[in-house]
């Protein structure tokens, strides 16, 4: 399957919705809305794409982005051997995109750290709750919000990592 086909089905079905295509690296990717990203994956899923297996969900954060918390999705087609990456962006004040537990039951967990981690929520999920950090923590670890080193600490020079 060449990722010509692949461009050429989702542009003829989710026309405005695809932001951006990316073919560049080794790994074809696709920025998609939010609006539609539930379609988009359930489309990949079924046939004649078949992207059956989820192997990833993961966050990431672009603080000086427009929209600066986004969604990754992973796909792979077990019957030709290619993988898509899908990703979806929101914003802080409203971070919220469409589960896709209804599509793969696997998507339980990772979209559970996914919130847990950068905050994102995930409308229609069955038990959205942190999972590996403290259910009273009141911030998301992963968003890039805080400063990477502790600028009170006296007891380090900086001569020796080279500042």
């Amino acid at each position: 399957m060449e990722n010509k086909f692949i461009i050429t089905a989702l542009i003829n079905r989710f026309n405005d919705g695809i932001v951006e295509v990316d073919e560049k690296s080794d790994l074809l990717t696709v920025i998609v809305g939010k609006e539609i990203i539930h379609d988009v994956i359930a489309f990949l899923r079924n046939e004649p794409l078949n992207f059956g297996f989820l192997t990833d969900i993961c966050g990431i954060h672009y603080p000086n982005s427009v929209l600066p918390l986004g969604v990754i999705y992973h796909l792979h087609n077990f019957y030709e051997n290619k993988r898509i990456r899908i990703k979806t962006f929101v914003s802080l004040d409203r971070p919220e995109v469409s589960t896709m537990t209804d599509l793969f039951a696997g998507a339980n967990w990772m979209e559970r750290e996914t919130y847990d981690f950068y905050g994102i929520l995930f409308a229609g999920h069955p038990n959205l709750k942190r999972i590996l950090n403290v259910d009273y923590m009141d911030y998301f670890p992963m968003r890039k919000e805080f400063p990477l080193e502790d600028r009170t600490r006296e007891d380090k020079d900086d001569r020796f990592f080279g500042r």
